[in-house]
């Protein structure tokens, strides 16, 4: 046991010391390549058996032959050894570069290439990595494609905004001098119109405000538990007025007494902004129809109409900001109504929808319906 535990102890004190010249070895060169830490590593382990075995060997007073054919066999090992560790390093670092290098296209607006055949026998730490990075590159195309949508429905709402003001600013101004001016006979009638024209450019102004709330996700809602027959009753009552005006038939199909906890103001809002499109697009004697229906434990409110349908390719972007579809570009509005029913909707934790059905279209709302209470 004495033996034993003399020959643990020098064998430990060899390779101790080789140990410690490595880890300076590694700290002195901790800014190089990954192929000189393997080399270094390779160099340490061998390092530290054959000092272990050296000391070992003179501490039992080998004979020379003896000794020389210890450092013999250690020291093939070692070539061995740092040959390999010198592939090894070569061919982890040409995979660094080759990770580097597609993973430089990031900022180049390129995509990540997909794992391929000459990465199907990396380690699985490198395969792992290939695969976060590859889901990384989709994930950076998908939000650069919609910045670029978004970038273009800016421009569009821009444009169309200008125009829009430009018409009732243009208005409000020849009537104005008109009025400077004397050249008006029918004073209360032009005053009306620009009292109209203001409150067109104020409903404007509010849609603009309000959307910007929704996108800076400053919306505050107050929440109360309310039914979905009381939400579209209130909003069928505001809508009335315009669809006797409009020859249009408001139907309140089969309403479903369902409880959820909304903010009636926005909700009414959307449901009037959802309405009133219905009826400006809806020829006379068509009819706007509101249903009601309970999914599971989500409430679907629907507003068909009798528009004749929207184009398929405009699906996709009809809450989008701005868009008005192919219809002239001045309609009432300034294609805010929809980004605006989708923005409150959303932040009450549900989704609005659209779908073509025999001669119009449906807006379908799916909110969540409240806990029991």
């Amino acid at each position: 046991m004495h033996d034993m535990l003399l020959i643990a102890l020098f064998a430990f004190l060899g390779a101790a010391a080789a140990g410690l010249l490595g880890a300076l070895a590694l700290r002195a060169l901790r800014h190089r390549s990954l192929a000189v830490s393997l080399t270094v590593v390779s160099t340490v382990a061998v390092t530290a058996m054959l000092s272990g075995t050296l000391a070992v060997a003179w501490a039992m007073f080998l004979s020379r032959h003896d000794l020389f054919v210890i450092t013999t066999v250690v020291a093939m090992a070692a070539v061995v050894s740092l040959a390999t560790a010198l592939l090894l390093g070569r061919w982890v670092a040409s995979r660094s570069h080759a990770l580097t290098r597609a993973a430089r296209s990031f900022g180049d607006g390129g995509s990540f290439p997909a794992p391929g055949a000459a990465e199907a026998d990396d380690p699985a730490e490198f395969a792992a990595l290939t695969r976060e990075l590859a889901a990384t590159s989709e994930k950076l195309a998908a939000s650069r494609d919609r910045e670029r949508a978004l970038e273009s429905s800016r421009r569009e709402l821009v444009a169309w905004i200008s125009h829009d003001l430009r018409t009732p600013l243009a208005g409000l101004r020849a009537m104005s001098e008109a009025l400077e001016d004397g050249m008006v006979e029918d004073t209360g009638r032009c005053l009306r119109q620009i009292r109209t024209e203001v409150e067109r450019l104020n409903s404007m102004v509010g849609d603009l405000f309000e959307l910007s709330r929704i996108h800076a996700g400053a919306l505050a809602l107050t929440t109360h538990r309310v039914t979905s027959a009381e939400l579209v009753e209130e909003a069928l009552a505001g809508a009335d007025p315009l669809a006797r005006q409009s020859g249009v038939r408001l139907v309140g199909d089969a309403l479903t007494d369902v409880p959820v906890e909304v903010d009636p103001r926005e909700m009414t809002r959307v449901l009037g902004n959802l309405l009133v499109n219905a009826i400006r697009r809806t020829p006379a004697d068509g009819t706007v129809a509101v249903h009601v229906r309970s999914v599971e434990e989500q409430v679907v409110l629907s507003v068909t109409d009798g528009c004749g349908g929207i184009p398929e390719e405009d699906l996709p972007r009809v809450f989008d900001t701005g868009w008005r579809g192919t219809h002239a570009r001045t309609p009432p509005g300034a294609g805010l109504g929809l980004a605006i029913v989708r923005g409150i909707v959303e932040a009450h934790r549900g989704t609005a929808a659209v779908r073509n059905v025999t001669g119009g279209c449906c807006f379908e709302l799916t909110l969540p319906t409240a806990g029991p209470g």
